[in-house]
């Protein structure tokens, strides 16, 4: 007779998804829904690029979460007809499909239950994340490189949009820097977290044999406003360079000078965008990200809650959020939350959910405690 009782554990999963259902708020989700719908329908729509691009892509963020939730009450109702059809039919074959499948929604519900934590001013909003070679030489900007690639793959896994928007290659290999965008629901508030100094330990491809090199790159998060209308920028506080896009060991990549670069003056904020081919479509990215960085800034010191809004976007080389060890041992572990890997492979290929949702519950407690 098959053994395939999990009545107990569906039941759990459910209860906690009535929790997330509450907490969402589904009817509201609808309504939002409904609204833009309507506001997308409009025969006008496109004569404003720019609302018309606001509008269809707030629709697709809650449309996007609409159906997660509504398919995980679907996934619920199928797995509790496959589990009695497997019982009627002494199927072990349907039965290690449904453990498989519980498995998968226990993941996929307790990742939904953390983003239920992301109630911060900007969470919700897409993120834009800069990472920067620290020190270590080659090996920092080879690492800066697997960094970058490590979060576009998490944002490929599940199926979130992600636009590189400037990279600054290293000579000999890696990158100085890059920056790009995850559009997707509550993206700034999940990958704030990753904010601060990731610390790299390996025996170096470009150094001697035999001698293990330490080296680090910054990761810093912001949110991408919609508009950042409290930030009023003069034409005399910045200065526009244009040049041409370069590739690898800087390779031209474009003939004409259409990347930008803003430097804003009385803060010394840089802002360059090579990924559009228009001088003015890069212009205006450019202005947008600068914009969003401003006005954190400026919430920042009105708050004086820098980490809480932002992380570590200015990170210090003494404060390492986490160590990647690929020799003597193999380990990825976060310093803050405990949280540790011991395949840095399946990390560096973006496998970063339990990182993640460590530091998400680490964060809301140390809220919670005033800390």
């Amino acid at each position: 007779m098959l053994d395939l009782d999990l009545t107990q554990e569906i039941a759990s999963l459910r209860t906690t998804f009535r929790d997330i259902r509450a907490v969402v708020d589904v009817d509201a989700l609808q309504a939002d829904i409904a609204e833009l719908s309507d506001q997308a329908g409009a025969p006008d729509l496109w004569d404003d690029p720019e609302q018309a691009q606001k509008v269809t892509s707030a629709l697709s963020h809650r449309q996007s979460e609409l159906t997660r939730i509504t398919g995980i009450e679907q996934r619920l109702d199928d797995l509790e007809v496959l589990v009695e059809l497997a019982q009627e039919a002494d199927d072990e074959e349907s039965a290690a499909e449904a453990r498989a499948e519980l498995a998968s929604l226990e993941k996929t519900i307790g990742d939904l239950e953390v983003q239920t934590l992301l109630d911060g001013e900007w969470d919700a909003r897409p993120a834009v994340i800069t990472i920067r070679a620290g020190a270590g030489g080659v090996d920092a900007a080879d690492f800066a490189e697997m960094l970058m690639r490590m979060y576009l793959r998490w944002a490929e896994k599940h199926d979130y949009g992600a636009t590189v928007m400037d990279t600054s290659y290293a000579e000999e290999a890696g990158i100085k820097s890059a920056t790009f965008e995850i559009d997707a629901p509550y993206a700034f508030g999940t990958l704030s977290v990753e904010a601060g100094t990731h610390r790299l330990v390996r025996m170096s491809p470009f150094g001697a044999a035999g001698k293990r090199q330490t080296s680090f790159a910054a990761v810093e998060v912001i949110p991408l406003m919609e508009e950042a209308q409290e930030v009023d920028i003069p034409d005399n506080d910045i200065r526009v360079d244009v040049f041409r896009s370069s590739g690898p060991g800087g390779q031209s990549v474009n003939t004409t000078d259409s990347a930008v670069r803003i430097t804003h003056l009385p803060t010394g904020i840089v802002v360059s965008m090579q990924n559009e081919k228009s001088q003015i479509q890069n212009r205006a990215a450019a202005m947008r990200v600068l914009q969003s960085r401003l006005l954190l800034l400026q919430k920042e010191q009105e708050a004086a809650q820098k980490k809480e809004l932002a992380g570590n976007i200015t990170a210090s080389w003494g404060d390492q959020m986490r160590s990647y060890v690929l020799a003597p041992y193999q380990m990825v572990k976060d310093l803050r939350t405990e949280y540790e890997e011991g395949t840095p492979s399946k990390v560096f290929d973006g496998d970063l959910d339990g990182f993640i949702a460590a530091g998400i519950k680490w964060r809301k407690q140390k809220q919670q405690s005033g800390e």
